[in-house]
């Protein structure tokens, strides 16, 4: 895809488990979004970091242009959930499947990550 780069990013200096982005916050969320930043915090924030920051060599930052919607279909949070991914945008190894959401959680935590991404100018 024109514009993206392939190539992992440079996280070294950054410290092992800290933030890689600053993440804006939205002034305010909708209830569907609100939901999803429960689920999100309960379960995914582990290792995507507080408010979708990511954590350096655990997991990726999903308020970032690789998870824009145009390059990461809301679909695509739906399989990595189920099915879990392959690492290829980051070095960070493999995510493996999720248990413990349904579809519903998914779609609720997608609202809330795109609510931050809008927030951090990722649309």
């Amino acid at each position: 895809m024109a514009g993206h780069s392939m190539t992992p990013p440079d996280t070294s200096e950054i410290p092992q488990g800290a933030a890689i982005v600053q993440v804006a916050l939205p002034t305010g969320l909708d209830e569907q979004a609100q939901m999803g930043k429960r689920a999100f915090e309960a379960v995914c924030a582990d290792c995507h970091g507080a408010n979708a920051a990511g954590k350096n060599g655990v997991a990726p930052p999903l308020v970032h242009k690789t998870y824009e919607p145009g390059h990461h279909g809301d679909y695509a949070f739906l399989a990595a959930v189920r099915n879990g991914v392959r690492s290829h945008h980051w070095d960070f190894g493999d995510m493996p499947p999720v248990t413990g959401l349904t579809d519903a959680d998914v779609t609720n935590i997608v609202a809330y990550v795109r609510a931050l991404q809008r927030e951090n100018g990722i649309d």
